[in-house]
This record gives structure tokens, sequence and C-alpha cells, in this order.
């Protein structure tokens, strides 16, 4: 298994097309370019913008299959535990007192936790939580349900805990093996996610195929346990305010993990799929790109159109929008 490369795209970003513009009182004033793959039900690629076979880092993209490791691993999670092995949660007061009960169980403190200290992501819970006199904790980080479980899966097969991050670690081998054969193909690089845990790259059709994988696998296996917990309990993989959490409680069977450096991927249950990344890491471009690619996919619902929504302010109030250029 590789511990360190550099993954190289195969066209510089400026070949990639706009997937989204900047509209501030009629002027473009901003693009982003980026790549974008959707894959019909077959699993064939029905659209592909941009280079979708280039390696890319997925960041917290590839969160179920690191979960569905740990499952492979033998841990036994199920319901709001597994969504939260598989989250970037937003740090609300739910997602912190469920990890302080996972560490509990498996007889863990939050010393053990190898995450950095951090603030709730979400903007609103982040001004709440400092306005009530906290401190940075590794239990805030938006990681640190999944870090838990990879500890919890280290105890219990006896592996060790301090290196549990270290990717020659036992329990990182089993999670490379399952993002390879999620995506169908060979991780071209390993780096280091914000949070410290390896980072697997993989293609943006091989990420969009990992996802079309698990809401197809079949029943009682590691890969489905996680989507159906996901899609069960979407509030503990993202929060009560984000877009992610909105398109699995109101589009029927769809998966959906968001990632830093925007990138999204999901899948509808029938095996149709999608996965983009936007080059410039520009995450406030997630919900017109995302939004824009569910409508191609024939996907109509109320949630599209709010997930789609990105006002520009200007002097407190709405002058133009960032919206889909494709």
């Amino acid at each position: 298994m590789p511990t360190s490369a550099q993954p190289t795209l195969s066209a510089p970003s400026s070949a990639h097309p706009v997937l989204a513009e900047v509209v501030r009182s009629g002027f473009v004033e901003g693009r982003h370019r980026g790549s974008l793959v959707l894959l019909a039900a077959d699993g064939s690629v029905e659209l592909a913008l941009g280079d979708v076979r280039a390696p890319v880092f997925p960041r917290s993209s590839n969160k179920p299959m690191q979960a569905a490791g740990v499952l492979r691993a033998g841990l036994e999670l199920a319901g709001e535990r597994l969504a939260l092995a598989a989250a970037s949660h937003s740090g609300e007061a739910f997602h912190r007192e469920l990890v302080r009960r996972m560490l509990s169980e498996h007889d863990l403190s939050a010393e053990r936790l190898q995450c950095p200290p951090d603030l709730p992501l979400d903007p609103m819970e982040a001004e709440a939580y400092l306005a009530s006199g906290a401190m940075r904790e590794r239990i805030t980080m938006n990681c640190s349900g999944k870090h838990t479980a990879m500890l919890a899966a280290c105890v219990l097969r006896g592996w060790p805990l301090d290196s549990y991050l270290d990717p020659a670690h036992p329990l990182q081998h089993l999670i490379h093996s399952v993002v390879e054969e999620a995506a169908g193909e060979p991780v071209a690089a390993v780096g280091t996610d914000g949070c410290g845990a390896p980072l697997m790259a993989i293609s943006l059709v091989g990420l969009a195929r990992a996802f079309r994988s698990f809401v197809l696998a079949a029943p009682g296996t590691a890969e489905r346990r996680v989507a159906d917990a996901m899609r069960a309990h979407p509030e503990y993989v993202a929060g009560t305010r984000r877009p992610d959490t909105w398109l699995m409680r109101e589009i029927p069977g769809a998966l959906s993990k968001m990632g830093a450096e925007a990138v999204q991927a999901v899948a509808l249950p029938d095996g149709r799929a999608l996965a983009f990344k936007v080059d410039d890491g520009g995450t406030r471009t997630l919900g017109p790109v995302l939004a824009r690619a569910l409508t191609l996919m024939g996907v109509e619902a109320p949630v599209v159109t709010r997930i789609g929504r990105a006002p520009l302010l200007g002097g407190g109030r709405e002058v133009g929008a960032i919206r889909a250029a494709f």
C-alpha cells in the first residue's frame, strides 16, 4: 500500500469547464472550474465534464468507506452510532453527547482521539458554543465520530491505539482495501486529511461508483449497513442545517456526503450516482452545482431548489447569486 504520493491531474485546471458563476448585480465577477460525472443506473458514464478519471482527494466523501472498514474489522455499530462514524458532524449538542457515549461504551477517553481540537463546524452552533464559554475540543471536531469508531475497532481487535492513523496500521490497510473495492480502481495516492487520518485518492468516476455500490449492496453487508444508517439518521451524518441532511431526509433512498475542498458525492437507490470536485475548493459552490446535477439526473423535489439557492448580499440585501453554469 502506498504511504505517500502526489496525484497529478491529467489536465490543468484551466482546461476544466466552469461549473459555477458568481453573479453580482447582473455582472459575472467570478467563475469556479471543476469536473463532474453522472452515472446512469447501470453504472455507465452518462455525463462527464472536465477530467473525471484523474485522481482527487475525496476528503470526507471517503467517510462511508472508512465506516465500512471499521465494520469489516468486526466492530458492531448501528443506527445513530454508525451514521456518526461516517459523519462530518456539525458539532451540535446531540453530536457531542453521542461521541462521549460511544467513547464511554468502549472504555476510551477523549484524550485518545487524535483529531485536532476544534469548534463546531456549523457557524451558528460555533457562535452559541463560544458564547457559553466552551473551548475547542477533540470531541467537537467534525470527524470525532469517525475517530471514535476507529479507536473502538482497534480496541476490539487488539490493534495499537497510539498509531491508529498510521497508513501502515492494520485498520488503515483494511480501509484502503475497502476504498479500492468500492471504487473499482487502485488508490492513486495516500495523503493526510485535515483530521489527521489517511486520505485515499481516487477518481471522480471511482467515487461515484463507490457510492453506487453502497446503495446497491446486499442487505447485511458492511456497505449496505453504512448506507442504511446514514439514510435513516442523516442529522448525525451532517447536522440540522446541512444540505446532506436535507437531501437524505427528503429524497427517499438518497445517499449523500460532502467533502472539504468542494467535493460532493450522491447515489440514488436505483444506482444513478454523481460526483464532482470544484478546483479551487470553493464550498459556496456545492449547493448550486449539486442542485443542477440532480436536475440533470431527473430529480424533482423542493429540496433541490432549497439546496441550489446561494444568494449574494450587498448591504444586507440580496444583490446576486452563485449559479451553476452547465
